[in-house]
């Protein structure tokens, strides 16, 4: 019997160690494997925003489509504008601009704005626009799986929601939005339950998005990103 007995104390004593070690290390190793994933997702969110900023640079508009996207980041060159000369405090305060500096063809256009040698003006003051691609201008030469950019990393293949929206001010001035994101249900899947089910009970109760997020489709946040 005392045999018995301290059988069963032995497995109960080795099955509270496991419970309490479980205890202490599910979360550890859960934030250890989010944390992994979360800068992954981040990287990418950050990927899409800087896109979305160039798009809307050249549009006018951001986009919700991602096929659009990446083809404007393939195919499309942004202009740049090599600078040569600055023009003088005097010279500005006279009305001049580079419009009109680059298009004076006279000495005497040229005298209004205290220039003497026109033709020394020219040669030391140019503006050459060059184009370069949007893809090498964004994201360097380098940049590893740009079509992989509408997915989200360890979800085999789902992509990020993305949405955008149109925020007008008091003064009726239209400001274009845009969010991309992805809930913790879905980049997080495959890690411990409980854990995600507390973090999603936690943003609800914060009254945050339940994931990583960045920029906004209904409200103007300066396209920042919730983890920031």
């Amino acid at each position: 019997m005392r045999i018995v007995f301290k059988s069963l104390l032995i497995v109960a004593t080795v099955f509270m160690a496991y419970v309490c070690y479980s205890s202490i290390m599910t979360p550890i190793e859960f934030n250890e494997n989010k944390a992994v994933r979360d800068n992954a997702v981040i990287q990418r969110l950050k990927d899409i925003r800087k896109a979305q900023v160039q798009y809307k640079e050249l549009k006018g508009v951001y986009t919700d489509d991602f096929k659009t996207l990446l083809n404007f980041i393939n195919n499309e060159q942004i202009p740049v504008v090599m600078k040569l000369g600055e023009l003088t405090d005097q010279q500005l305060e006279k009305g001049l601009n580079d419009s009109i500096a680059l298009a004076l063809s006279t000495p005497e256009e040229a005298a209004k704005y205290g220039i003497d040698d026109l033709e020394a003006f020219h040669q030391n003051f140019r503006r050459d626009t060059s184009y370069v691609s949007v893809k090498k201008s964004v994201f360097g030469d380098n940049y590893p799986g740009l079509d992989s950019l509408p997915y989200v990393p360890f979800t085999n293949g789902q992509m990020f929601e993305m949405a955008i929206g149109d925020y007008v001010t008091k003064s009726n001035t239209h400001i274009p939005l845009f969010e991309a994101k992805v809930p913790y249900k879905v980049y997080l899947n495959g890690l411990n339950k409980q854990e995600i089910i507390n973090l999603n009970k936690q943003a609800e109760t914060l009254g945050r998005y339940a994931g990583l997020k960045v920029g906004d489709a209904v409200e103007s946040n300066n396209n920042a990103g919730n983890w920031e």
